[in-house]
């Protein structure tokens, strides 16, 4: 299997969340050895890198930024949620009275 790589940095773990995805690059001759990058699902457009020296600061900013994407995705479904039953409770009181 190719080696994936985006700006010099070999993509070495992915996680995904809904429609997003985000992962780890490494590049052992870059100053900041690790990135973090999001992009959509299925595709290569990498964007918002965060740089880290080590791999571990790296694997703990992938992690947070994948439980911030669960965070907003559930937060984003309760609204949802609550918009609906709002309309719900709108459409029963302007029923006509039989």
């Amino acid at each position: 299997m190719d080696k994936e790589v985006n700006a010099g940095y070999v993509i070495t773990d992915r996680l995904t969340v809904g429609n997003s995805e985000f992962v780890i690059g490494q590049n052992e001759n870059a100053p900041a050895k690790f990135v973090t990058w999001k992009c959509t699902k299925g595709e290569k457009n990498y964007y918002w890198g965060h740089y880290c020296k080590d791999r571990l600061t790296a694997l703990e900013d992938l992690c947070n930024r994948a439980l911030d994407e669960i965070h907003y995705l559930k937060s984003y479904k309760q609204e949802k949620e609550n918009i609906e039953k709002t309309a719900q409770k709108v459409e029963k009181k302007c029923e006509p009275v039989r």
